[in-house]
């Protein structure tokens, strides 16, 4: 386990680091009014009041003003990191010690603290969870399925300790749950065709003023931002072959082409694939790309994209970066068999040795952009966390409406978080005149 200021209530790495935890979550907030609006009109509602939520999510400076907001709107806030590596540990310390949030994180801790954490926000019996990466609803169905053996250790050992009723009082607890990512989403659509969703799941991914803003501006600037602060690396003139087109891949793509890259995308979805063609971008097959590529980047969801067949087509110091959810879409376990290594060349920099060449894996192939560097600008995580703040409370308000399904956030709330950014930014927009009102509702009017 990590050495950590541990108590009942938290586990984080020093609460000494609360004073420049505190700075930089100031500092986001600043750039997040839509949350803030939010807050305070949860101050004064109480929404969440009585609800005990349980959050699986990056915990940076961006998390730590939801957490804020979910507690002004009177819930019991307890959070856990969602990525091993993305933990920003004075953002934890900040919570613990100015706000009185149980947050159990800590930046490189190990797979069984990990799970230790995970099983504590469990242990908080939530009402509601919120994932990003569908971690916590995970372990909440392998306990309604008695699915234990797919638990993770520490987990499954807290599980055993529960009664058959107490189990099922612990699932039965959960009015609902809302999702961040599209790998959580992917997931949980799975689960609710399969049958076995046990509540309903909001999934804010699905929102317009999330995957819109978030997955492509958003990861298209922190993944690059990570990819530079590991490496130092020049962007122009290299050739960045680029693992995905949906939004994430193509918020990255578009960045790493603004650097002066000359970009390649690889894809499996021939719709993807003929926009990637038409925007612009050279489209090949990775086993083509692999021969040519400087830059490696995933961005897509999905497990062993990069294998040890094109690590061993690659130029020597080929560099090699995820930005996908889970450090799954580069196959670690055949690299480890296949080279040697790794040596720790640089802070997130490992380098392997294959048939004579070096491949350069960045953060043991987690998420570049959070292991590396912060994570998303705060501007557009205020639109994502706002998604999150207004599900939570949709769940609150709908859950007995609500079916044991993944449900989009309603179309009005998606539209009312991008009027209030855009009145943010100082942006007016038109409206209609009723004259269009009644052109655009009539089927009698033409040309």
């Amino acid at each position: 386990m990590t050495t950590t200021a541990r108590s009942a209530a938290s586990d984080v790495k020093d609460l000494n680091l609360a004073a420049e935890g505190r700075r930089r979550t100031e500092w986001a907030e600043r750039s997040m009014p839509v949350l803030r609006l939010i807050r305070e009109r949860f101050a004064r509602e109480r929404p969440l009041a009585g609800r005990r939520l349980s959050a699986c999510l990056h915990v940076t400076t961006e998390t730590a003003n939801l957490a804020v907001t979910l507690q002004a709107g009177g819930a019991d806030v307890a959070l856990c990191g969602s990525n091993p590596l993305s933990t920003q540990d004075d953002v934890a310390a900040h919570l613990v010690k100015d706000h009185g949030i149980k947050v159990f994180a800590i930046k490189g801790e190990d797979h069984a603290t990990y799970y230790e954490h995970i099983r504590a926000a469990l242990a908080h019996r939530p009402d509601i969870t919120m994932d990003d990466g569908a971690d916590l609803v995970g372990a909440l169905h392998m306990i309604a399925l008695n699915r234990l053996d797919d638990l993770a250790p520490p987990v499954r050992k807290w599980v055993e300790t529960l009664s058959g009723a107490d189990r099922k009082a612990l699932v039965a607890g959960v009015a609902g749950s809302t999702e961040e990512t599209t790998t959580g989403v992917i997931r949980l659509k799975a689960m609710a065709r399969d049958g076995v969703l046990q509540f309903p799941v909001i999934a804010v991914n699905d929102s317009d003023t999330k995957h819109l803003f978030d997955n492509r501006y958003g990861t298209g600037q922190s993944t690059l931002d990570g990819i530079l602060r590991a490496t130092n690396l020049l962007v122009a003139g290299s050739i960045v072959v680029v693992a995905g087109y949906g939004w994430c891949g193509r918020g990255f793509a578009l960045r790493a082409r603004g650097a002066g890259a000359n970009v390649i995308v690889t894809e499996i979805d021939p719709l993807k694939a003929l926009e990637a063609q038409m925007d612009g971008y050279r489209v090949l097959p990775m086993a083509e790309a692999a021969r040519v590529g400087d830059v490696f980047v995933t961005l897509t969801g999905n497990t062993h994209v990069l294998r040890v067949e094109h690590m061993r087509a690659m130029k020597d110091g080929a560099v090699l970066a995820n930005s996908g959810h889970f450090n799954v879409e580069i196959d670690l376990d055949g690299l480890k068999q296949a080279a040697q290594g790794p040596t720790r060349v640089r802070e997130f920099v490992d380098e392997w040795r294959l048939g004579g060449k070096r491949v350069f894996v960045l953060a043991d192939g987690r998420l570049i952009n959070l292991a590396a560097a912060e994570g998303h600008p705060a501007s557009v995580m205020d639109m994502s966390f706002a998604n999150q703040a207004l599900a939570a409370e949709h769940v609150v308000r709908h859950a007995r409406e609500l079916t044991k399904d993944v449900h989009r956030i309603p179309r009005e709330l998606d539209a009312e978080i991008a009027r209030l950014k855009l009145a943010a930014m100082g942006v007016v927009i038109d409206t209609l005149t009723p004259e269009q009102q009644k052109y655009l509702g009539s089927w009698e009017m033409g040309t």
